[in-house]
């Protein structure tokens, strides 16, 4: 009778342990400076597709999520000194962030543009950026982009902490353009106010060099937490959550092919 009552009682210990565990909240770091990826309502919260796009694979993992809030060029430090336990913060896969943390498998992938007063004419060879200030988040791969494509152009690379400082300095004046992703240009310079009279100038840029294959969720190396959230991305395509998310903020296929 004893070691049926003992028996019982690990039992239960363990299934404490397990429902601990399933509650244990993931933390996720993110810049909120990038609509209309992720941006500051005006009550504080945070609002956009990342953001949306996170809580459904929360939901879908069934653990809660925590958001912890960081400059981008702080979410990899922050991530491995356990501060935070993922990414989602539009953060492209490239090679070189593959040497410092895991990957999951993309969420969406745009290419990069730049922007620049309406009828700014830049040909493919770039050689009219030549005394050009380009603003790029730092940290950034357009941060590298700019200083190892557009630099040795002639263009004078200027990195900010956010992209939000980028279009203060292009609207008054003090920066003749910036090259960040198409979308978050789109959305959120071009179609507002401070936006009216600039447009895209120049090619779209794809290299893989710099943008990788899309956008991921990054996690620490070698954690089971990047199988179970690509489970998680997968059963969002399958099941129409995403979709219902995309279709929120954008009229294309974000995810792309």
């Amino acid at each position: 009778m004893k070691k049926l009552v003992l028996l019982g009682a690990l039992a239960l210990s363990v299934l404490s342990l397990q429902a601990f565990a399933a509650e244990k909240p993931l933390k996720i770091g993110i810049e909120a400076a990038y609509p209309p990826f992720a941006s500051k309502a005006p009550d504080g919260s945070i609002v956009g597709f990342d953001y949306d796009i996170g809580n459904a694979l929360c939901e879908q993992m069934q653990v809660k999520c925590v958001w912890v809030e960081q400059e981008f060029d702080g979410l990899i430090p922050a991530l491995k000194v356990r501060k935070i336990d993922a990414i989602l913060s539009s953060m492209s896969i490239t090679e070189d962030r593959k040497k410092s943390v895991d990957f999951t498998n993309k969420y969406y992938l745009t290419p990069a543009r730049l922007v620049m007063k309406e009828g700014t004419v830049v040909s493919d060879s770039l050689d009219e950026l030549k005394g050009k200030k380009i603003g790029v988040q730092r940290g950034s791969i357009h941060d590298r982009f700019a200083k190892e494509v557009l630099a040795p152009k002639g263009a004078v690379v200027v990195p900010y902490g956010s992209q939000n400082e980028i279009y203060l300095d292009v609207e008054a004046g003090r920066l003749d353009g910036t090259v960040a992703d198409a979308t978050l240009l789109d959305d959120g310079f071009l179609k507002t106010p401070a936006g009216k009279g600039y447009a895209f100038a120049g090619p779209a840029f794809t290299d893989v060099k710099y943008f990788g294959d899309g956008v991921g969720i990054a996690v620490r190396k070698g954690d089971a937490l990047k199988d179970k959230i690509n489970a998680a991305i997968t059963a969002l395509r399958e099941n129409g959550k995403y979709k219902q998310i995309q279709d929120k903020y954008f009229n294309f296929d974000i995810y792309g092919q």
